[in-house]
């Protein structure tokens, strides 16, 4: 029951015996296919203590899709990474490997950033 208050949308509570609850349904996205796909790869230091991280964004799609292609990029680079917030870091400043391996892929990126 916990989980189920938690999703109603809009009403925190209602007097009326004959009222029913709006819950919130969760669906993830569908994932669009990679020749539609657009991401944005850059180098990021903030909030890193001064260490670089490459970061892809823009993904359109479900997490397991995400996490995916987040285990192909640490591998194909040879580092760690992690995949959060519909964002893939990978640790270390690969951002032209990166956009290499994705348009490999059938991708489409962007550079971002300097």
């Amino acid at each position: 029951m916990g989980k189920k208050k938690k999703k109603r949308v809009d009403v925190v509570y209602s007097t009326n015996p004959d009222f029913n609850y709006d819950f919130d349904d969760d669906h993830e996205e569908e994932t669009l296919p990679v020749d539609e796909q657009l991401l944005y790869v850059s180098i990021d230091r903030k909030k890193r203590k001064g260490k670089e991280v490459t970061l892809i964004e823009g993904f359109v799609g479900t997490d397991e899709d995400l996490k995916a292609l987040g285990k192909l990029l640490k591998s194909s680079c040879g580092v760690g990474g992690t995949v959060k917030d519909g964002e893939i870091l990978i640790q270390g400043s690969f951002r032209d490997k990166i956009i290499e391996i994705l348009e490999k892929e059938g991708y489409k990126t962007k550079r971002k950033g300097g």
